[in-house]
């Protein structure tokens, strides 16, 4: 019986994208040909240039193709951090969009979201955030809904939050291919535990807890709801007790007791992590940050960052960004390289 032709997927690479995403997409795929007997899926490694690209992890990867040459493809992945830049601003996102004009179906794992949204391409659909960049992605982008899915799907559009996810997602895909008895075998090949289900949401760490918000007492974690969607307005402690049915007394006690700090050092703590993914994720001024927590002036906001952090937001953005540079080369050059 004729087999259809396989399923052809290009993982487009910025520099520093998180090499874990990439190896666990690849990785579930060779599995499924090797276990099938047969290449169900090709996999292409994608890039502006010619040059290899950086990851994360400060091991380069040499790309396959560059994106205007790259040909065949039905799926086009970005792999990026958030603060990751086209290398040509103009020709770039202008190819994707025709690619998208085309049919085919983009998407982008972890930090990759942004360059495709900055590419306008997510005008009216949803898409996964990773948690520890959502403060980030809510202010670049206030008109686009982000989840806290681990994947979403919509439309010709398939983002996906983290390499855990990522991995889930291709099994989706090797399900869909090649059925679920193949599936079940690749997760079993590299030990995968479970297949979360495509709407599970993200897996969310409580600072000083040792625990996710998830596995936390039902009025504890309705309190860390109210808390996380009341950030640039902060509630009052009692009025947050109040609304979760509890008396201020017993919940600061029991709350204390499943996160081992105080409601109001956890809030406090809550409100500067969410700071410092701005800090080192976008571009705002520490003026536009500190108000956006919650904070009348900026000088306060550094304090209380420093104290927490060991560090001033000032020197840890300069040296994050020192730090990206040298890894990755300027665009100018990259340019030069696929001349």
């Amino acid at each position: 019986m004729a087999h259809p032709p396989p399923l052809r997927l290009g993982f487009l690479m910025f520099p520093g994208f998180p090499m874990a995403c990439l190896t666990s997409a690849i990785e579930p795929l060779r599995a499924a040909n090797e276990i099938s007997g047969r290449r169900a899926f090709d996999w292409v490694l994608v890039a502006e240039t010619p040059a290899a690209v950086t990851s994360s992890a400060d091991i380069g990867f040499q790309p396959h193709a560059t994106l205007h040459a790259a040909e065949d493809l039905d799926h086009l992945y970005l792999l990026a951090p958030p603060t990751a830049e086209f290398a040509d601003p103009r020709r770039t996102p202008a190819r994707l969009r025709w690619l998208d004009r085309r049919g085919l179906t983009l998407g982008a794992f972890s930090g990759g979201i942004f360059p495709l949204v900055r590419a306008g391409l997510m005008a009216g659909r949803a898409c996964s955030v990773h948690w520890c960049y959502e403060a980030a992605f809510r202010a670049e982008f206030p008109e686009v809904q982000a989840s806290q899915a681990v994947i979403l799907r919509d439309r010709r559009r398939n983002t996906v939050s983290g390499a855990g996810a990522v991995f889930d997602f291709m099994l989706r895909l090797i399900d869909e291919r090649l059925g679920r008895d193949c599936m079940t075998e690749v997760a079993c090949w590299f030990q995968h535990p479970f297949v979360r289900d495509e709407d599970a949401s993200q897996k969310v760490p409580v600072a000083h807890a040792g625990s996710t918000a998830d596995a936390m007492t039902p009025q504890i974690r309705e309190a860390i709801g109210l808390f996380e969607t009341h950030v640039e307005d902060p509630l009052r402690i009692p009025d947050v007790a109040a609304a979760v049915g509890l008396s201020r007394r017993h919940f600061e006690r029991i709350f204390r007791r499943e996160t081992g700090q105080s409601p109001l050092r956890f809030y406090h703590q809550l409100r500067l992590a969410k700071a410092r993914q701005r800090v080192l994720h976008s571009n705002d001024s520490l003026r536009e940050i500190a108000a956006s927590v919650g904070y009348m002036t900026t000088s306060p906001m550094i304090r209380h960052y420093t104290e927490i952090f060991g560090v001033n937001p000032r020197d840890e953005r300069r040296l994050t960004r020192a730090m990206r540079l040298a890894r990755a080369p300027a665009p100018a050059q990259m340019i030069a390289a696929a001349q």
